[in-house]
């Protein structure tokens, strides 16, 4: 109800005219405007509209003769469909539908088909020249009861509303009604992201049953039928209780096409079948159930929990050839979850995908923590929470999955073992313990979507810096970023991550502002607290997946972090072009290589990529023409490289900036001597800086003496 409220607030605020309530209190303004928020929603499910368009077809007000909402629609040529929406909003979640409202609807009902437009208040003009022509054209009419509750219908009251309608119908079906209740408002306020429920109409053949201890059916389904129920909106709501959804983890969907389209009489020796639950069932056709007889069922609530990959597969082979693959049946079970203990239909859809090769996470993907956060995110945020494995994962202005929560939750959780853990095998987190750890206090929306915001802000400085970075240092930006993010995190104001006000939100975006720099404090501080604990041979990979070292490297992060104090400088592993400081003499490494006469005239120098981009990027622009890859050395102390590809002499920046420009359109300035190297000795700029130290020996020497 909380969310349902909020929910309504946000999306139809904006669009419902109140101005009718201008003198009403609060609480009854509020009360009308809940009431036509819930016929506007009914409206957007029976249509698919906008929530603006929903909502211009409300008619609630003194007058209205009990329709609250029209929408009108052409459907196919000259056919028209109208929705007329009745709704009733409850503060518990207990709205009734009675004989007085029952009346209500049918005499307003009457009016329209009667064209009494005048009998209804003026909200009705905008819609009535489309009322009209509806009514004057065949099409069908469809009364929606939006009940802001989790009762059914009174069995007398059901019975009459359609008595009611079978009286004013010239021809069956012309008139039908839908109940949407509290359930079913919520899941259509969810949009795609929620488990709509889906009705199937499902003709078995040599059907079989069981009731001990519960009801179920079994029976042969023609693949055709199958791959009816893949249609319109099913297609997206079909898979809702399975942990995996209609994945292409392998090639057997192309292998379930194949039989279909080549030997369809095989298809249901070949198959594993279907699995379907429902919530419920209406017998179809007359006549008692018989053993082996056809026997034809409406399934509400209906989902695939096993054999998705199978009707995805069955829907496609039919498109292709429906003459060929619907010859197909296939094996389908029934479950009707009626009258089963609560859990049962989660407990058959974790048996019944053991058998598939199905992850610890996706089995998590049905817990309920999951559930509400992702209606959480919806509601709250705006935003998608992706719960199940082969769900496209949303643009990361949009949401996130649960995959990327977990690990976000695991980097900033109070325990650095859990980044270890993360960090050395992040499937281990779906493991109970450590599942329950991270969300068994029920993260609210507003924290999982602002720890994966740091995560991702210290994940995108980390891959910034790393651009520039080589060796040891390029190799911790990318594996301190768990590590990093965790003492971020516990170096930041947290206490109202929880509050997702607008106020809060704008003093978290400052905080995030924030994280790139701290981010950059972080790595140097890393690497010397690294290097000074295990030493500078030692490898930053082990030491962020090693519960030990992560407890001491974290420990002293924090402090340096929140200290203030100024990072170490080791800008010697940058390859941009520095003038000051320890780079500024890099710069220099020419001159330094050339008094020296350490290398001699002719020399071929060959050409490396140094950082990650550039592995990616120079590769096949170099070994288009190898000629590129080779400079002959000159003792020259501003051009000292003559390249191969043109025979014109450069600096190695120079060069190596007009390659890079070439192959990857980067034209940024970067220390060339990192990138001509002499093979076997080691790059310009590791044979300038062998000089550099004999010099400060021999300085040093000659200081003692």
């Amino acid at each position: 109800m909380r969310h349902l409220r909020k929910g309504l607030e946000k999306r139809f605020r904006p669009h419902i005219d109140m101005s009718d309530r201008a003198n009403s209190s609060t609480k009854e303004e509020e009360r009308a405007f809940l009431s036509r928020a819930v016929a506007a929603l009914a409206v957007k499910q029976e249509t698919r509209w906008s929530d603006r368009e929903a909502a211009s077809g409300l008619i609630d007000d003194f007058g209205d003769r009990g329709i609250d909402a029209v929408a009108v629609e052409e459907r196919g040529e000259d056919r028209y469909h109208i929705t007329l929406v009745q709704a009733k909003w409850s503060e518990n979640g207990t709205a009734g539908f009675g004989e007085r409202e029952l009346r209500a609807l049918f005499r307003g009902l009457d009016d329209l088909r009667a064209l009494e437009f005048h009998r209804f208040n003026s909200r009705i003009e905008p819609h009535a020249a489309a009322l009209e022509t509806a009514l004057d054209n065949p099409g069908t009419i469809k009364l929606v009861l939006a009940l802001v509750t989790e009762n059914d219908l009174h069995p007398n009251i059901k019975r009459e509303l359609e008595e009611g309608i079978r009286s004013r119908s010239w021809i069956p079906g012309m008139i039908d009604y839908k109940v949407i209740d509290l359930r079913g408002l919520y899941q259509e306020l969810l949009g795609d992201q929620g488990e709509r429920q889906v009705e199937l109409d499902v003709w078995l053949e040599g059907a079989g049953k069981e009731t001990i201890p519960y009801e179920a059916f079994y029976g042969t389904v023609s693949v055709a039928e199958i791959a009816e129920w893949y249609q319109g909106d099913n297609r997206a709501h079909l898979f809702s209780r399975n942990i995996r959804d209609a994945l292409d983890v392998s090639d057997v969907n192309p292998k379930i096409q194949g039989t279909l389209l080549s030997e369809p009489e095989h298809f249901w020796y070949f198959s594993n079948g279907i699995t379907l639950l429902c919530e419920s069932y209406d017998p179809k056709g007359k006549g008692e159930f018989r053993p082996g007889a056809g026997v034809g069922f409406r399934l509400k609530g209906a989902s695939v929990v096993n054999g998705a990959q199978t009707v995805d597969a069955i829907a496609r082979a039919v498109q292709k050839s429906p003459g060929t693959a619907g010859k197909g049946r296939v094996l389908v079970r029934i479950i009707s979850l009626k009258a089963c203990p609560e859990g049962f239909g989660d407990r058959v859809t974790t048996a019944a995908n053991t058998q598939n090769p199905v992850q610890e996470r996706d089995f998590k993907s049905r817990d309920q923590v999951q559930f509400d956060l992702r209606d959480d995110f919806i509601v709250s945020l705006g935003l998608n929470y992706v719960i199940r494995r082969g769900e496209p994962a949303p643009h990361e202005a949009a949401g996130c999955t649960m995959t990327e929560a977990a690990l976000a939750l695991a980097a900033t959780h109070r325990s650095p073992e859990m980044v270890a853990r993360a960090k050395r095998d992040s499937s281990t987190l779906w493991e109970d313990r450590h599942y329950r750890d991270l969300f068994g206090r029920r993260p609210s929306a507003a924290r999982v979507w602002r720890v994966v915001q740091l995560l991702r802000e210290v994940r995108a400085a980390l891959y910034k810096l790393r651009v520039d970075l080589y060796g040891r240092v390029a190799s911790a930006a990318g594996n301190a970023d768990l590590l990093i993010a965790h003492a971020i995190f516990h170096t930041m104001d947290t206490g109202t991550l929880d509050d997702s006000s607008e106020a809060q939100e704008a003093a978290w975006g400052a905080r995030l502002a924030e994280v790139p720099e701290l981010t950059e404090r972080a790595l140097w501080w890393f690497v010397e607290i690294a290097d000074t604990a295990f030493g500078e041979k030692s490898q930053y990979a082990t030491t962020v997946r090693t519960a030990d070292r992560v407890k001491v490297v974290q420990r002293r992060l924090l402090e340096r972090l929140g200290s203030g104090d100024k990072a170490p400088d080791f800008s010697d592993y940058r390859v941009t072009e520095q003038t000051q400081g320890r780079a500024g003499r890099l710069a220099n490494a020419v001159r330094v290589i050339v008094d020296a006469g350490r290398i001699a005239e002719g020399t071929v120098l060959e050409f490396r990529p140094v950082t990650g981009p550039d592995r990616r990027g120079l590769p096949n622009w170099l070994a288009a023409d190898a000629n590129r890859t080779r400079a002959v050395w000159r003792n020259n102390k501003t051009k000292p490289l003559v390249w191969e590809a043109d025979g014109q002499p450069y600096a190695p920046s120079t060069l190596t900036r007009q390659m890079r420009g070439e192959a990857m359109g980067v034209h940024q300035q970067v220390q060339g001597t990192r990138y001509w190297h002499i093979p076997g000795e080691g790059s310009l700029a590791d044979i300038a800086a062998e000089l550099r130290a004999v010099d400060d020996l021999d300085a040093g020497e000659g200081g003692e003496e």
